[in-house]
């Protein structure tokens, strides 16, 4: 072999081993870059925020599986994040009594159109759920399980366990559940702030009834306000295209990872099915109001204390300022409430909200997603833009009435001021009643005595729901407190007496 040949080969085996090293270092680089873009910041204010929601639930981060996102075609791989999220996600059944009137067709033919007496009938819902912690605590939505006497779930391993239903937020739409059990197969929280428009997503749940059903999609949009007619109290939604039907109400959305990032809650559509977009409530939000159930019985909802102007009123009225108003970054202070926090911190009208503890806010859904993770006596940063200068103001955040206190659960015998106790099943035979609890004492001051109720009656049902104990009442109260029209509608009677039927409005007291 010459001198020349000699060289060209040394040369080639240089180069390929400087190839190699390339290699490597590029790949440990792309490898420590990608883990720090799936694990976030520890310092990062969202991260700090799931964390404590996590901790709430006792959830393990180890639970984590990272997944491959590609087969070695190069197409979506979605296998791992499903097969990791069926056994978290279970099959809600209700029960629910409702009371049905019917007209007498005789009377009716006559032009009397009695009434005859109501009559109770049982129907059967289904949706899905999500397990949360390995103890068995479940979200679901509250319409899934609103008025049930009876909530039951299947695990996707066909065991089924009867359900406690720890509390409900009309608001959200988010209610938890509870099961007996421990280790439990559970979903982790990951961060629905870190989704992208356009980011894979899978949904899990149990449409049409149909068990353990994964579709994909993509996230369409984020912060998506006015769904449902604005009926909801939040209006802050992860839009999807991933195909969502009856049945999937409480299921989870999951990302690439098999993370939960929301809870699926309602569909877009003019037939009742799935016709190309559907809503899921962020799991930041989700989850800290299945933690304040958890923790206080009802959802502790801290306000700035603002009053922002209302575009699609003026629109009608000027279509001008409307348009000006619409182009700013940011939430327009136009006024206060009474006992304002934000008032008190320093802000003023005319101040641009642009920022709460440094995170972008460029409407007001976003700032209500923002307000939404946190409770009264917090204390946050408010960025705002006033006159073109950035300022930033320390708010302690109150609640509706003005305090930083924790609102506690009131239970029913404070609130209706009276005390109950369950009838035996020796008495409900008795009585010929199949469901129903005794007044045992009522307040003087009371809402019981105000509306005429006295020791010694029995009630049968509350809502068209029977009670049967002090639990049932309790819950009962609670759920109807989080009604728009706050009105708990009692039938009963006194022994000997005629059946009544009496409304009490809990806004009273």
């Amino acid at each position: 072999m010459n001198t020349n040949n000699t060289k060209n080969v040394v040369a080639i085996v240089l180069v390929a081993i400087l190839s190699s090293v390339i290699t490597l270092f590029g790949y440990h680089m792309i490898s420590e870059k990608g883990g720090k873009a799936v694990s976030d910041n520890a310092d990062n204010p969202v991260t700090k925020e799931m964390g404590m929601l996590a901790n709430s639930f006792g959830q393990d981060k180890d639970n984590v599986v990272l997944t491959s996102l590609t087969t070695d075609e190069g197409y979506p791989d979605f296998t791992e994040a499903a097969a990791r999220s069926v056994d978290g996600v279970v099959h809600v059944k209700t029960k629910t009594i409702r009371q049905q009137q019917y007209i007498n067709p005789f009377d009716f033919f006559f032009g009397f159109g009695d009434r005859l007496p109501a009559q109770p009938r049982e129907q059967i819902g289904f949706g899905s759920g999500v397990i949360i912690s390995k103890d068995g605590y479940i979200i679901t939505n509250n319409h899934v399980v609103e008025d049930a006497t009876e909530v039951s779930v299947t695990l996707n391993d066909n065991r089924e366990f009867t359900a406690k239903v720890v509390g409900t937020d009309r608001m959200s739409d988010i209610a938890l559940l509870k099961i007996d059990g421990d280790e439990f197969p559970y979903l982790t929280f990951g961060n629905s702030d870190a989704l992208k428009v356009g980011e894979w997503v899978l949904a899990v749940g149990n449409p049409f009834n149909l068990t353990s059903t994964v579709t994909a999609g993509i996230v369409s949009a984020k912060n998506r306000g006015n769904v449902m007619g604005g009926s909801l109290g939040i209006q802050s939604f992860i839009q999807i295209d991933a195909a969502v039907n009856p049945g999937n109400s409480g299921g989870a959305l999951v990302n690439t990872r098999g993370e939960l990032v929301g809870i699926n809650t309602a569909i877009y559509s003019q037939t009742g099915n799935f016709t190309g977009y559907a809503f899921a409530v962020p799991i930041s939000i989700a989850g800290k109001v299945a933690a304040d159930l958890k923790e206080y019985g009802v959802v502790q909802r801290a306000v700035l204390g603002i009053q922002v102007p209302n575009i699609e009123n003026i629109r009608r009225e000027d279509p001008e300022r409307a348009r000006e108003l619409s182009q700013i970054k940011g939430v327009l202070v136009e006024d206060f409430t009474d006992r304002s926090a934000a008032k008190a911190a320093g802000i003023q009208k005319g101040d641009v909200l642009t920022a709460i503890n440094n995170v972008p806010i460029r409407n007001f859904a976003e700032l209500q997603s923002q307000l939404n993770r946190y409770r009264p006596g917090d204390k946050i940063s408010v960025t705002v833009d006033r006159n073109g200068e950035k300022r930033s103001f320390n708010v302690v955040l109150k609640n509706d009435e003005g305090s930083t206190e924790i609102t506690p659960r009131t239970d029913a015998a404070t609130l209706l001021g009276a005390t109950f106790k369950p009838l035996s099943d020796q008495q409900k035979r008795a009585l010929g009643i199949s469901s129903g609890v005794e007044v045992v004492s009522v307040d003087s001051k009371g809402l019981f005595r105000k509306e005429g109720i006295n020791k010694g009656f029995i009630i049968m049902r509350m809502n068209n729901l029977p009670v049967n104990s002090q639990e049932d009442v309790d819950n009962i109260v609670a759920a109807t407190r989080t009604r728009e029209d706050k009105v708990v509608l009692i039938a009963g009677f006194y022994p000997n007496g005629r059946t009544q039927y009496i409304a009490i409005d809990l806004s009273e007291k």
